[in-house]
């Protein structure tokens, strides 16, 4: 086919010798099966900002640090320049994502490098050398939906554990080799300690998660793995190996006991005053009573 305007510097420079096909369009990125050698890769062209039609950017780039401070003020400013450096943090998201993930062994498609907004990226396969599926596509016994839930929550538990959410996890940002699971589609990828959308983010991704696979098993639409994930993180006691039960109980505000306490003995003070400045008053009419009699 025809090479794509962006993908032609990566050409001339030897990084792509042929481009097959494209394999998908969507809202932030085309991608392309490519040739480099003797492999078979994917690469990832990112929409430039005017034609991305991904929504509530704003909330997903919170607490992305941008280390260079004319940078960062330019990107605070909104800039040309400011759009610009958005851009490259944006794109660069994804690829740190992926490599961060990777070695803390969750299952991403293996990164080549970015270059000019394009992503080169293992292209994944199914056990007959087709583009593996998307999990949207993937019909599973209830055995198998038990057994791939769990392993995407131990995920969605090493992703957190490395300070990340997806923040756009469904069944149809996970392929489906033969060897399981594979998330996709990072650019989005939150800093959970310092994004305050990180709770309701994680919160959507596993329940996505948990009701695509609860078609095959009905049973993990009751499960709780969000609110007991989440619980964990904030304690400071979430691992990699932590062991979930998918249960979370609810419990009601318990009475801050202190708080209480400050209040009854401020009350008691209070009423102590109250009643020390009425006997004063009280004392203070009488005297002038007494003294009125004797004049």
């Amino acid at each position: 086919m025809k090479i794509p305007k962006r993908i032609q510097p990566l050409v001339d420079d030897g990084l792509v010798d042929e481009v097959q096909s494209q394999l998908m369009s969507g809202k932030e990125a085309s991608v392309y099966i490519v040739r480099c050698g003797e492999t078979i890769r994917c690469a990832k062209v990112y929409k430039e900002i005017s034609q991305r039609s991904f929504k509530k950017a704003t909330a997903y780039r919170e607490g992305r640090k941008v280390r260079n401070s004319r940078r960062a003020r330019a990107m605070e400013k909104g800039s040309g320049f400011g759009r610009e450096q958005q851009e490259k943090v944006w794109q660069s998201a994804e690829v740190d994502a992926l490599y961060k993930l990777a070695a803390a062994g969750v299952r991403v498609p293996q990164p080549f490098g970015c270059f000019d907004g394009v992503l080169l990226m293992e292209l994944v396969t199914d056990d007959d050398g087709y583009v593996a599926p998307r999990l949207n596509d993937v019909v599973m016994p209830a055995e198998q939906a038990i057994a791939d839930h769990q392993v995407m929550m131990t995920y969605v538990v090493k992703m957190l554990c490395v300070g990340l959410i997806h923040g756009d996890l469904s069944e149809f940002n996970v392929l489906v080799d033969e060897y399981g699971p594979v998330i996709i589609d990072l650019p989005q990828a939150v800093d959970a300690a310092a994004n305050n959308n990180a709770e309701w983010m994680l919160a959507r991704d596993i329940n996505n998660i948990r009701d695509y696979y609860a078609q095959f098993a009905p049973e993990l639409a009751n499960t709780e793995y969000a609110k007991e994930i989440w619980s964990i993180y904030e304690k400071g006691e979430l691992k990699p190996d932590t062991k979930l039960t998918g249960e979370f109980i609810e419990q009601e505000d318990l009475a801050d006991i202190n708080a209480i306490m400050e209040e009854i003995d401020a009350a008691r003070i209070e009423e102590k005053h109250r009643r020390e400045r009425a006997k004063e008053m009280k004392d203070g009419i009488d005297e002038s009573k007494f003294n009125w009699s004797e004049s």
